[in-house]
């Protein structure tokens, strides 16, 4: 029996089905080896750290949101832009067990995502805006999503799991003395689909607010 073939692509496609078993802590270049059927050392040929897997494993989970989890028709206004794109960055980043860890710091293999950025960039310095405001409004409504996924994911890893201790009414009971501290659970650990896409235009009409741009 020969070697299976493996490439770049299958590695990082094994990873990510294996992270939603396993988790990012459990993930190594020796467990996607077993998946494989290979020795590890065979990984190395392709990824010379776990960081460099990890890159192109973000470049992979882009790569799915721009054919999965943006719309098929851009929209027109760049506030509409910002919240579709990072609605579609918050749907991709759900799909897969610490996705946000994976994600955040990843350095793209390829220049995928350069189409798309210089696009929306054309559209906020055509509405108004100077460069540096367009990057910074941008950075901001990523660093949003980005920071709302991990806290997401800190409660629920996966669509349906609850890390225990995240119980809504068992908190209220040990907060009751605290009595709006203990009703706010209900708002800070649920809801989450709604609250994210309230937050995203919370920061598009901060931009507004700062920059002024029509």
């Amino acid at each position: 029996m020969g070697t299976p073939k493996i490439d770049r692509a299958r590695v990082a496609d094994t990873a990510l089905r294996l992270l939603n078993d396993v988790g990012l802590d459990g993930l190594s270049l020796r467990a996607i080896a077993r998946e494989l059927d290979v020795k590890a050392p065979a990984l190395y040929w392709h990824f010379k750290d776990k960081q460099a897997l990890l890159d192109e494993m973000a470049t992979v989970m882009y790569r799915r949101m721009l054919d999965e989890d943006l719309p098929g028709v851009t929209p027109g206004t760049w506030q509409q832009q910002l919240v579709a794109y990072n609605s579609g960055l918050r749907a991709a980043l759900l799909r897969y067990r610490d996705g946000a860890k994976v994600y955040s710091g990843a350095k793209f293999t390829g220049n995928d995502h350069a189409a798309g950025l210089e696009a929306h960039l054309r559209t906020m310095t055509d509405a108004g805006f100077e460069l540096r405001q367009a990057v910074r409004a941008g950075t901001v409504a990523y660093s949003y999503t980005m920071g709302f996924v991990t806290e997401e994911q800190g409660v629920q890893p996966m669509p349906g799991e609850r890390r225990e201790g995240f119980d809504i009414g068992e908190r209220a009971e040990r907060m009751e003395q605290f009595p709006l501290a203990a009703a706010a659970g209900a708002e800070i650990f649920s809801g989450y689909d709604e609250r994210f896409e309230d937050g995203l235009w919370l920061i598009v009409a901060g931009i507004e607010a700062r920059y002024g741009p029509r």
